[in-house]
């Protein structure tokens, strides 16, 4: 195995940025614009560190990409409710812990995205499978081989890398795409963000 190096992470993480299919994350923009625009929502999901990029990217969206927006982006992170999860895990199984919170909203039309770098978490595959049953947009995010997401979802997302750290960067690149996008075709240059960020105090 060859020594990890910054310079070698670099390497990998920009070699794997060039390989990404930029029409998928063309048709996520389109899903994500479609989206607001019909009135539906967006879900997103995963374990460890896809979860936590999961919850930033809803957070990006209901702020960031809708500030002074009349219609705003609908967007729920399933795994931002630590009491329902932990629920859900203890009662009647980790492996449906995105699936019963989703029952509770989701409608046709909606946008549900997986996070899981294998691909193959039990409790993002289960979600995925009944979103796609009720007629939503399912969209993979994944590395390494794909696995099971990457084989039944609308949009596929793929980080083609055996490596972790590199396909979660990827994934919260991938969101900073999209985000940038919608700003531009709904803000034009958003003039207002500027203004949203003077205000922060140094």
């Amino acid at each position: 195995m060859a020594q990890y190096t910054p310079e070698s992470y670099t390497e990998t993480l920009i070699d794997t940025l060039r390989k990404l299919d930029f029409s998928s994350v063309k048709q996520l923009t389109e899903a994500f614009l479609k989206a607001r625009e019909n009135g539906n929502s967006i879900f997103t999901f995963g374990n460890g560190g896809s979860g936590a990029t999961a919850s930033h990217a809803a957070g990006d969206f209901l702020k960031g990409a809708s500030y002074g927006l009349d219609k705003r982006f609908r967007m729920i992170c399933l795994n931002d409710n630590l009491p329902s999860m932990m629920a859900i895990a203890n009662d009647i199984g980790y492996e449906d812990i995105f699936i019963e919170p989703m029952k509770n909203f989701i409608e046709k039309g909606d946008v549900a995205i997986g996070i899981s770098g294998s691909g193959n978490s039990e409790n993002v595959v289960r979600a995925m499978q009944y979103a796609k049953e009720k007629g939503a947009v399912t969209v993979a995010m994944c590395g390494f081989k794909g696995g099971k997401i990457s084989e039944m979802a609308d949009i596929v997302l793929h980080a083609d890398v055996m490596d972790m750290e590199v396909t979660e960067d990827v994934h919260m690149a991938i969101f900073n795409m999209v985000k940038k996008s919608v700003m531009q075709e709904l803000l034009g240059e958003n003039p207002s963000m500027g203004k949203v960020y003077d205000q922060r105090t140094p």
